[in-house]
């Protein structure tokens, strides 16, 4: 019998679509669910594909919907779901796809495996409960989609500061620092400073309690066995965790990567560039974008300018500009990662790190056989010019007036067990990631971060920078500390200030004593600290962009400093106007900690520890303010991970706002309390433990 086209067509979906289901009932087979007490998932299978499709179903239990967003959105077909707001990120977004399906051909072959089977696992559980979404009834997701998610593409709207002073837009502000640090905080001690004689990791990321950090535990016997956080609806976002015999942390650490270079345009063709003494066109590439408009669908049209160089930013009084962006187009993150995660000793760890597909960050890193390292990670140019950032414009006449490769890993800033035995990082640049070690400026090229040490870093070596021997307890304790450094660097001086001021009524005399008692900590029934907050901000406005202090921090004494206050009278007023507000919002400024800053998660509304790093905190929790005029935690630490690297390691973990952010899921909010308590779990990673703590066992689609 004859079979025309469309039927042909038909049969062959029908083919696909019945192997596909074959063989996701096959991985669903192979992978086991085992959730332990506040449903962490380990996920153990018999191949890296089960074991990612395990992965990416359990993440569907807990997130449903939150896991495909990512996935949708790094197709570059969000707007189909949220309309036209969506659009530009979807013009971006298209691309960098279509630079994943070009390239994953070329992508480990493990990586390969991993991202399809966490597609599939995403496909089966759609299928397995339509009912849940139905706003997702046609989507199908592939291995491409996943590695989308964490393929890097420079666009036009990279170039923002850029852009910004060309327009002349205003700046003004930008030098004032806010509170609420975006950041992390690590360290790294080795075996001479641990009771144990093995080496002890701490990450602690502060990410918005919405970034989507999810604790999972993945092991394929004799592949993988690896414990940490994965991004929800990605498998190597931002990745930090532990296997056998080795750890790693992460924490933000802004480097300037950015050239914006101005080629003179050609006078004589329209949308070419002179360079080399050359006339070159610009590549111009139309892309189109299906939007939802209302229950209609609408299509936009734009053309992209790019070079070979970088995309094209903007165009005026005769030149050309180019934001170039080393990593611009890099897909193989996923490989780097895994190779991470699956890496036995620090050799293989370094040899994956020299991938640098992972083009930002500081790495904190220890492992089993006792080592400590950090290196300032960043995918950064070697320039041959003076920098000009993300703001400034380098004119060009010729390719060897641009950078042409870039700065190789081992030549990074880098520490290898230094004298002291810790690292740390608290988002400053790595000049003091070892006081008994200084990596000086004078060492490094122009365009890499000039020297800083704020107090939360401050704090930090405080904490762990003595000779004192630590137990992973004792670690843990220690990363709770609520001192508010800041109040111990200045309040002194606001002291005096106030006590030598004139007009000084009663209730100020109360609120001087008041301070004076106070014992400089964001513990949740500490009393001072929030009428010290209040102050602090005002006392920073009033100042602006001024120095704030009677002496300013310095390279020199880079512990002590900054100290005191540079306006003594801003100081008093400044105080007055704290004690107004408070009492203006809550009635009187006599209060807890805990009284103003709350862990409202659910149902739950429990008083909180910790404060903003621009306080000086170490225990960092950002904050916003709430209808009635109390702040909730927004953000800072969430997700905390120690381990110590004995055999087998050791941890405590605990991720603040759960593993799921249904407020009806069980585990939504079973951590929030023990957060709120300073205090963390045991990790189960031996297969003992996770038998003892097993809650429920499964295979996806048993359950």
């Amino acid at each position: 019998m004859r079979i025309n086209i469309p039927a042909y067509f038909l049969l062959l979906l029908l083919l696909l679509s019945s192997f596909s289901a074959v063989k996701a009932q096959s991985l669903a087979q192979q992978a086991e669910i085992r959730r332990t007490a506040y449903g962490v998932p380990h996920i153990k299978a018999q191949s890296l594909s089960a074991v990612a499709f395990g992965l990416a179903y359990a993440e569907m239990e807990d997130h449903g919907k939150r896991v495909l967003l990512p996935l949708i959105t790094a197709r570059g077909e969000l707007a189909m779901l949220e309309g036209a707001s969506a659009i530009n990120s979807d013009f971006i977004n298209q691309q960098g796809f279509e630079r994943t399906v070009a390239t994953y051909h070329l992508l480990d072959k493990d990586t390969r495996d991993m991202y399809d089977g966490f597609a599939a696992g995403v496909n089966f559980y759609l299928n397995r409960y339509p009912e849940k979404f139905p706003d997702f009834k046609n989507w199908h997701f592939s291995g491409h989609d996943v590695a989308a998610v964490t393929t890097s593409i420079e666009s036009p709207l990279s170039a923002r500061r850029f852009l910004q002073k060309l327009n002349r837009e205003n700046n003004e502000g930008e030098g004032l620092s806010p509170l609420n640090e975006d950041g992390s905080n690590a360290w790294a001690l080795a075996p001479q400073r641990t009771e144990s004689g093995h080496a002890i990791l701490v990450r602690n990321p502060h990410l918005s309690w919405s970034a989507g950090y999810y604790e999972a535990h993945l092991t394929v016997p004799g592949k993988l066995n690896f414990y940490g956080d994965f991004r929800i609806g990605g498998l190597f976002a931002i990745i930090g965790g532990f296997n056998d015999r080795l750890g790693w942390s992460t924490t933000n650490n802004y480097a300037d990567r950015d050239e914006v270079y101005a080629f003179k345009a050609d006078p004589n063709s329209p949308d070419h560039y002179l360079l080399d003494g050359i006339s070159v066109p610009i590549l111009k590439r139309d892309i189109e974008i299906n939007f939802k408009n209302g229950e209609a669908v609408a299509l936009e049209k734009r053309t992209f300018l790019t070079t070979p160089y970088g995309p094209v930013i903007h165009r005026e009084n005769g030149y050309i500009y180019v934001l170039t962006v080393p990593g611009d187009g890099e897909f193989r993150r996923g490989d780097q990662f895994l190779r991470m995660m699956k890496a036995q000793n620090l050799k293989e760890w370094k040899d994956a790190m020299r991938i640098q597909a992972i083009t930002t960050s500081n790495y904190t890193y220890a492992d089993a056989d006792g080592n400590i390292f950090y290196v300032w990670n960043a995918l950064v140019p070697d320039i041959p010019h003076p920098p000009g950032g993300d703001s400034t414009a380098i004119f060009v006449e010729k390719t060897t007036d641009m950078w042409q490769q870039t700065i190789p890993f081992d030549k990074l800033p880098q520490l290898l067990n230094p004298k002291g035995g810790y690292l740390h990082n608290e988002n400053d640049p790595f000049h003091f990631t070892n006081l008994n070690e200084v990596l000086h400026p004078d060492n490094f090229p122009p365009h890499y971060p000039q020297p800083r040490l704020r107090q939360r870093s401050q704090l930090s070596i405080a904490l762990i920078g003595g000779t004192d021997i630590l137990s992973l307890e004792e670690v843990v304790q220690r990363k709770h500390s609520m001192r508010m450094l800041l109040a111990e660097q200045v309040k002194p001086d606001l002291l005096r200030a106030l006590q030598a001021a004139k007009g000084i009524n009663k209730e100020i005399k109360q609120a001087i004593k008041h301070m004076e008692a106070w014992d400089n900590t964001a513990d949740k029934e500490s009393r001072g600290g929030v009428l010290f907050e209040a102050w602090w901000e005002h006392y920073r406005k009033m100042l602006s962009d001024k120095n704030l202090y009677a002496v300013p921090w310095s390279f020199d004494d880079p512990i002590n400093t900054p100290s005191g206050l540079s306006d003594p009278k801003a100081a008093v007023d400044a105080f007055k106007l704290a004690l107004q507000e408070l009492k203006e919002k809550y009635d009187t400024w006599d209060l807890a900690w805990g009284d103003v800053h709350r862990l409202r998660l659910g149902e739950l509304d429990l008083p909180a520890s910790g404060g903003p790093g621009g306080l000086g905190c170490f225990r960092v929790l950002a904050f916003r303010e709430d209808a009635d005029g109390k702040k909730y935690i927004s953000g800072g630490d969430g997700w905390q991970l120690a381990v110590e690297f004995s055999n087998p390691p050791r941890a405590y973990s605990v991720l603040a706002y759960g593993q799921s952010n249904s407020e009806d899921h069980p585990h939504h909010s079973d951590q929030a309390e023990m957060f709120a308590n300073n205090q963390m779990k045991s990790v189960a990673f031996t297969e003992e433990a996770i038998v003892e703590a097993l809650i429920k066992s499964y295979r996806p689609g048993d359950e």
